[in-house]
């Protein structure tokens, strides 16, 4: 309620103060039950937070050389590999040979891959294919795959890393298979 000057002189002054300070309360509380109710409605709109990625249960594992996947052809192949992953739900992981880059060393490390269920091994490096070759006999449920190396290996199959889209081609079809046999 709003007061003129010829009003205001004719109403005592505690009642003046009184009204405009009834008004003020009102307009802070209807402001709170406004905030309230904008308050609810974005809560209740609010879009939920995105979903953690269910993955089937098939891995792809990569095995490096020291460097990890810092170098190439790991570097391409790790990050093809992730690509695939997503689109089929396969995990992906990689696991560097530390220490010596022996033939000997690098057995060790695809015997931790073989044994964790990895349904393909793909392997970059000299001491990685050949610890591949050696083995891809012993293993015929596991899929071998050298990176960058011709091989005749019953068992493993080579690609070259030097043509992106045959990379990309080819690993998408190993998580695809891996994905059907999940």
């Amino acid at each position: 309620m709003r007061w003129n000057r010829s009003q205001r002189s004719a109403i005592p002054q505690w009642l003046y103060v009184k009204a405009t300070k009834l008004g003020k309360s009102r307009l802070i509380a209807f402001g709170a039950l406004l905030s309230v109710i904008v308050g609810l409605i974005a809560w209740a709109l609010w879009p939920e937070p995105p979903r953690q990625r269910e993955y089937l249960d098939a891995t792809a594992c990569l095995l490096t050389d020291e460097t990890g996947v810092t170098a190439e052809p790991a570097k391409t192949v790790w990050h093809t590999m992730q690509e695939a992953s997503a689109a089929s739900l396969v995990r992906v992981q990689y696991l560097p040979v530390r220490g010596p880059q022996t033939t000997d060393n690098a057995a060790a490390y695809l015997a931790s891959l073989t044994s964790s269920r990895c349904g393909a091994v793909i392997v970059a490096g000299k001491a990685q294919i050949d610890a591949a070759a050696a083995n891809a006999d012993k293993h015929p449920e596991v899929s071998f795959i050298a990176v960058g190396a011709a091989t005749n290996t019953p068992g493993m199959r080579a690609i070259d890393p030097s043509s992106v889209d045959d990379l990309r081609e080819s690993l998408d079809k190993q998580l695809a298979k891996l994905a059907e046999q999940a």
